[in-house]
């Protein structure tokens, strides 16, 4: 570390009898005196520890002094990371690993997502599908519409206030984020890709689909992945998953997934249990020894050689390997072939070292902090509409929010009804790229996805009134629901492709006769303008299919 100059310069500690060392006023004492806030304070505390490591130094042969100077600052690191912890924020996220093998949505997921235990408690669902139906009429017209399992998943989240925030498909390959409404404003800079790894990377059976974006300024990436099968092919699964760790997303200055602050890696990653047989390995789970077959794990002896796994983590497997069942049964696999038993469905996390991450020699700043714990971490035997079981991790993560402002606010004015011309006020922070193209939605509550709104607003084309800090647009009385009900206003950011500001929930209030088109039709946006959002995961404003 460079040494200040001027005023701030390290003052000498050659000479230092062990006597003056031990008379050295204690670093709690002083840092009482020092703003916990502020530049100048942090520039304070930062000489103070210089000036004590430098101290240290010289008297490096005295063991007693090491001893209290070591004390002395564990009960320095305890009362820092308690003011850390108290800025910090909690986000529970739950994530789904399910190679559902062709089949259909079961009829109840209840227990898969917790919805029970968990209940509004979660934050975030993010649901890794592998082996979705990708027959070519299936598929193509899956690219027309919402594919059957997303529906499935949009109907039973959307009523408990989460809405589809982003989704990614490759063929067999599914992923889907939802979040609730509240988080919305805070989830920025959302991007998708695929990596094809079938026939030398020309076909998508297998391969990697991932999600990236930036929750309350920290980034996070979602890779859900389906690797080679066979117990043969560990180099490949390795090669593989080699190759989709350097891809990269598209747009100006996104890390790589390994730069993200946080990386979830998770599918049915297809590594398979080594060495022992088949009746060993039965025996053994029969038994609940699962100690001993973790040894022959093929992913756990790959993270012990090779280096670009080592960060990663995993919870204790204390469940039952997930492949391969007879379909609804919870008996392993009596066909001719009987296939080995082995864990292939797993969740792992990286979390970048913010050491690493912050220049040499400097403290890391706490705004770089991020930690995550895994609360729960199981397969789920009841489910059998595959030939694997599902596997499901709840995370909680601690972070301090870098974002704690949304881009825009806005609200509705005055009483709401179809009888007249509604009114919407907004402002924006003076950082936010405004664009033409934005547009303000109105949704009922229980909205599915960013495309599933009653109508819309554009923000420049219906602006009436503007002043210095905030800007009035209009609704048509003809286009608001006649039946009434209680609704959301989500604006749209077209720059940054998300919904950038929310409102607090509204009622609008019932006409006297409402008339058909007022009804809502199943997983379908109450009013259908003409020139509505296209189909697709990237919403195209509306006001270009007017062009």
């Amino acid at each position: 570390m460079a040494s200040p100059s001027g005023e701030d310069a390290l003052e000498p500690c050659e000479g230092l009898s062990l006597p003056d060392a031990e008379n050295l006023p204690s670093p709690r004492s002083r840092s009482a005196s020092i703003s916990s806030t502020g530049s100048s304070g942090r520039l304070q505390l930062r000489h103070r520890v210089a000036q004590l490591m430098a101290c240290v130094e010289d008297i490096s042969s005295d063991d007693e002094i090491h001893e209290e100077v070591s004390r002395t600052l564990d009960e320095a690191f305890l009362i820092w990371g308690k003011k850390l912890k108290d800025k910090w924020q909690e986000f529970r996220l739950h994530l789904v690993t399910w190679n559902v093998g062709t089949a259909s949505p079961p009829p109840d997921v209840t227990s898969l997502l917790q919805l029970n235990s968990l209940g509004s408690t979660t934050d975030m669902y993010v649901i890794g599908l592998q082996e979705v139906n990708s027959k070519i009429t299936t598929f193509l017209s899956d690219l027309a519409f919402d594919d059957p399992w997303s529906i499935f998943f949009m109907t039973v989240l959307s009523p408990l206030g989460y809405m589809k925030l982003s989704s990614v498909r490759m063929q067999g390959l599914l992923l889907l984020i939802f979040v609730k409404h509240v988080h919305l404003p805070f989830i920025r800079d959302i991007h998708t890709h695929y990596t094809r790894t079938g026939l030398y990377g020309y076909w998508g059976n297998k391969g990697g689909v991932s999600i990236r974006m930036s929750v309350f300024g920290h980034t996070v990436c979602f890779m859900n992945c389906h690797l080679p099968a066979h117990i043969e092919n560990t180099e490949q699964r390795l090669d593989d998953f080699e190759k989709i760790l350097e891809m990269q997303f598209e747009g100006e200055g996104i890390p790589s997934p390994l730069d993200h602050e946080v990386l979830f890696w998770f599918g049915d990653l297809n590594f398979r249990i080594a060495d022992y047989g088949i009746h060993f390995v039965r025996e053994s789970i029969n038994n609940k020894r699962f100690s001993v077959l973790w040894e022959k794990d093929q992913l756990n002896m790959a993270k012990k050689k090779e280096a670009f796994l080592r960060e990663f983590k995993e919870g204790p497997l204390l469940f039952k390997p997930t492949y391969k069942f007879d379909l609804y049964s919870d008996v392993y696999d009596t066909s001719e072939k009987k296939r080995k038993p082995a864990w292939t469905d797993r969740i792992l996390w990286k979390v970048r070292n913010s050491y690493e991450a912050s220049k040499e020699g400097e403290f890391p700043e706490e705004e770089n902090a991020i930690s995550i714990s895994l609360t729960n971490y199981i397969s789920h035997m009841s489910y059998g509409i595959s030939d694997h079981k599902p596997v499901t991790g709840t995370f909680k993560l601690e972070m301090k929010p870098l974002v704690s402002d949304p881009l825009v606010t806005l609200n509705a004015e005055g009483e709401w009804s179809a009888e007249h011309d509604v009114l919407i006020r907004y402002s924006a922070v003076r950082e936010f790229p405004s664009s033409a193209w934005d547009w303000i939605g109105l949704f009922q509550m229980n909205f599915r996805h960013v495309k599933d709104y009653v109508t819309y607003a554009w923000v420049e084309d219906d602006e009436i009134a503007s002043n210095r800090d905030s800007k009035q647009v209009y609704m048509s009385g003809s286009e608001i629901p006649k039946m009434g009900g209680e609704f959301l206003l989500c604006y749209y950011s077209n720059n940054l492709q998300s919904i950038v500001g929310i409102s607090e929930p509204f009622q609008i209030q019932p006409s006297q006769t409402p008339t058909e088109k007022d009804l809502p039709e199943e997983g379908s946006s109450l009013l259908q303008k003409p020139d509505n959002p296209e189909s697709g995961d990237s919403v195209e404003s509306p006001k270009n299919s007017e062009l």
